[in-house]
């Protein structure tokens, strides 16, 4: 059946990435290790925000530089890599706290009674940040920017990324290459500076052939 007659298509629009300097402008909002190593390993590794709340620190491969999550569709315990700067982030945030156990979850909160950091509490940390910033980022946002990083680098080609990313359809995966204007706004700024190319001709040709050659 086609669309109503009166009904407006939705554009199918890209996911929301974080611009890099944006990015910047947030990462310096977090105010200890453990927020800034959690959002180092969201923007290199795009594990989505709930699986990689739920690591231990058996979850932490250090050599491989990758950490093992419980992927949200298929339950599986699945090898995601992440940066550098994310691990030495990570170790960073346990010089502070020490290391927990093997049976409890890897980040802990900092105030009250010392529990596991709940989905909500990450959720409130990107709030605080966005209330000072006068943004409105999500947590799913730096799965998406992690994509936008990755899909655009040249670096990695597109079934690459889609096994990162643990997409089914390489289709998801290909919603990531668009560029956004905001990404080329210094290439278009001297685009515009640059000044028009004079025209000139060699010495000896008449100027009114010239015209009726070339036009005014």
């Amino acid at each position: 059946m086609g669309r109503a007659r009166l009904r407006q298509k939705v554009p199918d629009r890209s996911p929301r990435s974080i611009p890099d300097c944006l990015w910047d402008e947030l990462f310096e909002r977090m105010g200890c290790e453990r927020d800034r190593a959690l959002l180092e390993f969201y923007v290199s590794s795009g594990a989505r925000a709930e699986e990689l709340l739920g690591i231990g620190i058996g979850d932490v491969d250090w050599a491989g530089q990758k950490v093992y999550v419980i992927s949200k569709g298929t339950r599986d315990r699945q090898a995601v890599p992440a940066s550098p700067q994310a691990f030495l982030r990570l170790a960073c945030y346990l010089d502070e706290i020490g290391t927990p156990s093997a049976d409890e979850p890897l980040w802990r909160t900092r105030r009250g009674t010392d529990r596991p950091m709940s989905y909500w509490a990450m959720r409130r940390v990107l709030q605080r940040a966005n209330e000072a910033l006068g943004t409105n980022w999500t947590l799913h946002d730096l799965r998406h920017t992690a994509a936008s990083r990755m899909a655009n680098s040249g670096k990695l080609t597109l079934p690459e990324v889609q096994a990162v990313l643990r997409h089914a359809n390489i289709q998801t995966t290909s919603r990531y290459l668009a560029i956004r204007v905001e990404e080329i706004f210094d290439k278009l700024t001297e685009h515009y500076n640059t000044p028009r190319i004079e025209r000139s001709y060699p010495s000896g040709y008449d100027v009114d052939d010239i015209a009726t050659v070339f036009g005014a």
